[in-house]
């Protein structure tokens, strides 16, 4: 069985939100995260999604300390604000010392936000623990409401429960056969693994009264369990010539199945989440260019990019653009979550202490 990355309840509430939303929403996620450890499955996040905030109201950072406050005393860790379009400059101050809230900003129609978002960036990596404020940053463009993975989820309609898998693993097992075949081997793999978990979400989701919104099969890697690992087991090295066409060869896979599906539903390459994807920046075999072009034929933009602290916003905020461009002429969902690290210069090595994080050296 592949863990289960995320149970995402949308709650379609406006902000602010009252303590008893947050509390029946975390009730909510424990009856569903019960049924799952009861057949068998490794739940490991539970999450909140809301409406964007800024739709909703001017948020203030007292309003940030007072939902924190109410997740805490639920015992979540995960709540996101959603994506705004103004007020950007204020993220950081949501962000800062409240820890289980995400943000995001939208850049698709909305290009004269890149500065203020790469501003932010800065900001949290000079005013958070080593920077780790940015793990819950991301500028998005063309990214729809539903997707159970953080930072980028955020809700729209009535209340629903999302599921996202960590589901590497599987991409592993179905690349040991080759290039060959390798789109219908993973739609029957992912299917064989994700099926059992739709029929499950689905019957939890009516049991408390919401709609299931379908699951995110994007196979989401975790440091060890890589992604990059089954690029490798066919081109022998990521970036190596055959990348493009196997990473094409995964999403067509990913998105040839039956299932009821959300989000991204393609392929992640974070950078810094993978060992193997951390190992291959570090030697140079891989870049910012190399990954939106990847990016092009599949996944979800540019992910726990290791940036020298130095960097300007100027070429920060030229970065989030490129990344816009790409998915609005595609018009397909990418997200940017850049980290800054501060006091670095490029060729310096990261020395994040998170568990999530594989270390590396940071650039351009």
């Amino acid at each position: 069985m592949v863990p289960i990355r995320t149970l995402t309840l949308g709650v379609p509430e406006p902000h602010p939100l009252a303590a008893d939303v947050v509390a029946k929403g975390a009730d909510a996620l424990r009856r569903a995260e019960a049924v799952f450890r009861d057949a068998g499955y490794e739940v490991q996040t539970l999450r909140l999604s809301t409406r964007p905030v800024f739709g909703d109201m001017t948020p203030t950072a007292a309003y940030a300390r007072d939902l924190q406050a109410a997740l805490d005393d639920a015992g979540l860790t995960y709540c996101s604000l959603g994506p705004a379009t103004s007020g950007v400059e204020t993220i950081p101050d949501l962000l800062i010392g409240n820890d289980a809230l995400n943000c995001t900003v939208r850049l698709d129609g909305n290009t004269a936000a890149a500065r203020p978002a790469a501003e932010a960036m800065l900001r949290l990596a000079e005013e958070t623990e080593e920077g780790f404020g940015n793990f819950r940053f991301a500028v998005l463009a063309c990214v729809p409401p539903g997707s159970p993975f953080f930072p980028a989820a955020y809700h729209e309609g009535p209340a629903n429960l999302t599921v996202g898998l960590q589901g590497a693993s599987i991409a592993v097992g179905a690349a040991k056969g080759g290039l060959d075949g390798l789109s219908e081997r993973v739609a029957a793999a992912v299917t064989e693994e994700a099926a059992p978990v739709v029929r499950l979400a689905e019957r939890v989701a009516a049991e408390l009264g919401v709609a299931f919104g379908g699951i995110d099969l994007s196979p989401a890697p975790n440091g060890p369990d890589s992604i990059g690992a089954a690029f490798e087991e066919i081109t022998g090295e990521f970036g190596a010539p055959g990348t493009l066409a196997v990473a094409a060869a995964l999403t067509t896979g990913i998105r040839s199945t039956d299932l009821p599906t959300c989000g991204y539903n393609g392929l992640m390459l974070p950078v810094m989440e993978d060992v193997v994807l951390a190992r291959r920046w570090e030697e140079g075999r891989i870049g910012l260019h190399d990954l939106l072009a990847y990016s092009s034929v599949c996944g979800t933009g540019l992910d726990t990019v290791p940036l020298p602290g130095d960097s300007s916003a100027d070429a920060i905020a030229r970065l989030l653009l490129d990344v816009t461009a790409l998915a609005v002429r595609l018009r397909k969902p990418l997200s940017a979550r850049l980290f800054p690290v501060p006091g670095t210069r490029d060729g310096d090595r990261t020395a994040f202490t998170s568990e999530y994080l594989t270390n590396t050296t940071v650039r351009w």
